[in-house]
């Protein structure tokens, strides 16, 4: 299946210049979102994972019914301020300023392997914070899982030798 075709352009937003990587169209088909979900899940299969890290808020579209399919358990990850209780904290840089991600402080095991889950992959700070909060409480980043990789703003070289896995690349 060609999941492109379901992959909406969406011009001047959030801001003028961007064309946004709409994936509403591909959630509104069933076939096509439980396609989508097959393919991120693929290259994992037959490894050890004990959790998927998922980020807010698109992440966890993806990263629920991955962690249901492998049986494993699902640790969410939020904007700064979102988590109820204790949080590790990473900051990372946007070309505008600094953004903040959290996880709770007791949601990764020394030893965890952990699979992590996003929509979709641009520069790479998010990705990169997300591993280093895994590495803080003594996880093992397994790898990354992406519907969707902007391949020009270069991603995946942000994200070093870590195992990425995308379906679609633009």
């Amino acid at each position: 299946m060609d999941l492109k075709k379901f992959v909406r352009d969406v011009p001047d937003f959030p801001k003028e210049g961007i064309i946004f990587k709409d994936i509403t169209p591909l959630l509104l088909n069933p076939e096509a979102f439980r396609h989508a979900v097959g393919e991120m899940l693929k290259p994992y299969r037959g490894e050890r994972i004990d959790k998927i890290l998922a980020m807010e808020a698109r992440g966890f579209i993806f990263g629920a019914p991955m962690a249901y399919e492998l049986r494993c358990g699902l640790v969410i990850a939020r904007k700064k301020g979102k988590l109820p209780r204790r949080t590790l904290q990473a900051t990372y840089s946007l070309e505008y300023g600094e953004a903040t991600v959290e996880v709770h402080q007791d949601s990764i095991g020394e030893n965890d392997r952990i699979l992590i889950v996003d929509d979709l992959i641009a520069t790479g700070g998010t990705a990169r914070a997300l591993a280093s909060l895994v590495e803080k409480q003594g996880g093992k980043v397994v790898g990354f899982s992406f519907l969707v990789e902007l391949t020009f703003l270069k991603g995946r070289e942000a994200l070093g030798n870590y195992r990425v896995e995308t379906i679609i690349k633009y």
